[in-house]
């Protein structure tokens, strides 16, 4: 069979033979992917708008997207808490202690002046001592203003009150005070400032109120005089004033304030915004239009924004991929990367349902999303290394479509979360060979899921028997067990739509009670048991290389199963009986041989084995040469003296060559259990040396071109064969401290080992 050899177009493994190789299919794919990060993250990163106009009635309801600021309610609520603040008031000591002792010294002073008149004197004090009073506030008010102790306004304020409820002496107490002696005056002036002091310590504003006191103050005052006590108490009411006064500047920064420290009234997700046939009013239009709604101006930078996010995230996924699908460019054919899209639109749309059950109270319901389906998924069905890369992208999605806080793009209590549980889905499924070890992952997710919320709401000062920690926990480990659930009932749907060779499935296949390994093993035990050897050493010598070891176990165990058409013409099994090939013509013995591979594969097909298992049956024995029963046509051809009419090409096996590092592993160990076999007394030298030339043969005869098997690779499978076989033949192996044979009978077998090799 010809080989289909894929070229190169820019970097990118392209073949004609289908959509599966196409370079065009492939990028559409990675295209499809971006669109489907679009579309998802959308409803989440985009607002909804509206066409409507101020004045109309809406056609639907309205919702908020996201926790809305409500300026309008906002305003209110400032202007409320502005009214609500008292009038700020301050108090001003302003001495009237000394204004009335300084009357009181003029009074005295003046009385003793017998050069002037009572009458003289009743008209100086009826001009002068309201003129002292009022320069005594004037004063007050300069020297306040020069020390910028009180504002302009309040001192303003000051003079307006205490000019408003200035005193006014009666005329009779004018006509009395000349009348005082000098020691009635000495008397007075202690007792005057007593009062004042004591009148004004409390905080006036009404300077009436404290006047009404002065009366049962004076009362009870030592002065027993009756002029001098109704003097006290006329020089005392004028100079009380008030002492407290409204203050415009401080009540001005108190509303201020108040304004400030109101608080912003939100409108949360989910409230009704606009209700069905509600009028739009131009407060809800201002609304409407100040938090993106109305579709009257698109604000593109965020469409543009989601549109570079999605193609980053599907061109990282390609470039990792194409990174390392190695010199042959993609690991992966387009079949494999339709069914990485349809994981991924899987994975997020079960984030989309569990995040539709969340709201901003009951933000723990986001811990029952499987987040951890994809990397399981990718794990088992395509590669670890992938799954580990998936991951991280599954935990941005997770803390963007999981995410419920508002001034956010992403939510890293989730993002953690779901990188935490992925990378502990993929540690404990990682080439699962039970259904079983997928439940038992699934617990693993939920513990280690608990465990991850606990961490996260200790760092967060949260409290263990609060409802919400315990909900988180529950939730968490739930999720844990409905992604095992979802596996388990997703498996076979991609293993049958893609033909995908999981290692559940290739554990299912290598069961002995499978129908071809059963006739396998009931119809040609030889052939069974040489295939369970090659199982044994293939899977070492893949293991050893990094690659599938269990694959090339399995492979094995079919790579012969053609051999039960006619089992009597392969060596292993003939048990004491001729060998038919002696009796049959060279080319007749090639036919029969070499079709054993196309007559497995067809079987294969038969019971729907998967393509990888067929094609390590149709390639293990790649284009090799059949040597014995050429050189033996070539003498049947000589002893009757004519020319052959075949060629070297006509005792090949038809191929392909190996296509995969695993069907070159397989036909190896293939020739080489063969080899050993044949040997009767094997030595470790001719272990060593058979595999060695085996090995070389292949190399030499280019059956090796068409995989991807390094040199490096090729000795560290040689060497890895030569121990194996050292463990699987230990009992028959002479080392080098046995007694050789002799070369003779060494030769004698040579030719046995060549007829093993070729069946």
């Amino acid at each position: 069979m010809a080989s289909k050899q894929p070229s190169k177009l820019s970097g990118f493994v392209y073949s004609s033979s289908g959509w599966k190789y196409s370079a065009v299919s492939r990028y559409a794919l990675f295209l499809l992917l971006a669109v489907v990060f679009y579309l998802s993250l959308s409803s989440d990163l985009l607002p909804k708008r509206y066409d409507i106009k101020e004045g109309t009635r809406s056609a639907k309801e309205i919702t908020a997207p996201k926790q809305i600021l409500d300026t309008n309610a906002k305003l209110k609520a400032q202007e409320t808490a502005a009214e609500n603040v008292t009038n700020r008031y301050a108090i001003i000591p302003i001495r009237a202690e000394n204004l009335v002792t300084l009357l009181l010294d003029r009074i005295g002073g003046l009385n003793q002046d017998d050069t002037i008149s009572q009458s003289e004197k009743t008209e100086i004090y009826r001009e002068e001592i309201p003129r002292r009073a009022n320069d005594f506030i004037l004063n007050f008010v300069a020297a306040s203003q020069k020390a910028g102790t009180y504002s302009e306004h309040l001192l303003n304020e000051m003079q307006s009150v205490i000019k408003d409820q200035a005193y006014v002496i009666p005329e009779e107490t004018y006509i009395k005070i000349p009348r005082l002696t000098q020691q009635d005056i000495i008397e007075m002036k202690p007792v005057a400032r007593d009062i004042v002091t004591k009148l004004m310590n409390d905080q006036i504003t009404d300077a009436q109120s404290a006047r009404a006191k002065v009366a049962e103050q004076v009362s009870v005052s030592s002065l027993g005089q009756r002029t001098a006590r109704e003097v006290v108490q006329e020089l005392v009411r004028l100079v009380i004033t008030a002492n407290k006064f409204y203050d415009e500047d401080a009540t001005k920064e108190a509303k201020v304030q108040a304004r400030q420290n109101t608080p912003d009234v939100f409108i949360e997700q989910g409230d009704v915004l606009v209700a069905k046939n509600q009028e739009i009013t131009p407060e809800l239009y201002k609304l409407l239009d100040e938090n993106g709604l109305l579709s009257k101006e698109i604000n593109y930078w965020p469409q543009l924004g989601l549109l570079l996010l999605s193609a980053l995230l599907s061109f990282g996924l390609m470039t990792f991929i194409r990174y390392n699908g190695g010199a042959s460019g993609f690991k992966y054919n387009n079949s494999q990367l339709l069914m990485l899209v349809l994981v991924f639109i899987i994975t997020i749309v079960m984030m989309k349902l569990t995040a539709f059950l969340q709201t901003d109270v009951r933000t723990y319901i986001g811990y029952l999303a499987p987040v951890a389906l994809g990397a399981m998924l990718i794990s088992m069905l395509l590669d670890m290394t992938l799954a580990y890369f998936c991951s991280i992208l599954f935990s941005i999605l997770a803390s963007i479509l999981l995410n419920v806080q508002q001034n956010t793009i992403f939510d890293f209590t989730f993002g953690f979360f779901a990188l935490i549980v992925s990378y502990v889905a993929i540690f404990s499924t990682h080439r699962a060979g039970q259904r079983s070890t997928l439940l038992k992952g699934g617990i693993m997710v939920s513990l280690l899921g608990c465990l991850t919320v606990a961490i996260l709401t200790m760092l967060s000062g949260g409290v263990w028997n609060e409802t919400n920690t315990l909900y988180a926990l529950g939730f968490s480990f739930a999720g844990g067990l409905l992604t095992a659930v979802l596996v388990i009932g997703l498996m076979p749907f991609f293993e049958v739509t893609f033909g995908i060779l999981s290692a559940l499935k290739l554990v299912e296949l290598s069961n002995p009670n499978h129908p071809l390994l059963r006739k396998l093993l009931t119809e040609t035990p030889g052939t069974y048991h040489h295939s369970v050897m090659v199982g044994n050493l293939s899977e070492a010598a893949a293991e050893a290389i990094g690659a599938d070891g269990l694959l090339c176990r399995v492979g094995s165990y079919y790579h012969d199963i053609g051999k039960t058409k006619r089992p009597f013409y392969f060596i292993e099994n003939q048990n004491n009986m001729e060998n038919p090939h002696d009796t049959i013509e060279p080319k007749l013995s090639k036919s029969i041989i070499v079709a054993h591979a196309r007559d497995g594969v067809e079987m294969q097909k038969e019971y729907k084995l998967p393509k990888p298992i067929r094609d390590i049956a149709e390639q293990h024995h790649g284009t090799t040469f059949l040597h014995y029963f050429y050189h033996k046509a070539l003498k049947l051809a000589e002893d009757k003296g004519v020319e052959p009419d075949f060629t070297e090409e006509d005792f090949r096996y038809p191929g392909p060559k190996a296509q995969s590092k695993e069907s070159a592993v397989v036909g190896i160990a293939d020739s080489v259990e063969a080899a050993v076999r044949s040997l009767r007394k094997p030595t470790v030298v001719q272990v060593e040396t058979m595999i060695e030339k085996i090995i070389k043969s292949r190399l030499d005869d280019h059956q090796f071109d068409e995989c991807d098997l390094t040199l490096k690779e090729l000795d560290i499978i040689s060497r890895t064969l030569k121990e194996t076989v050292m463990g699987i033949f230990h009992s028959r192996i002479e080392y080098p401290e046995d007694v050789r044979k002799p070369k003779k009978e060494e030769g004698a077998i040579k030719n046995e080992p060549e007829r093993r090799l070729e069946q």
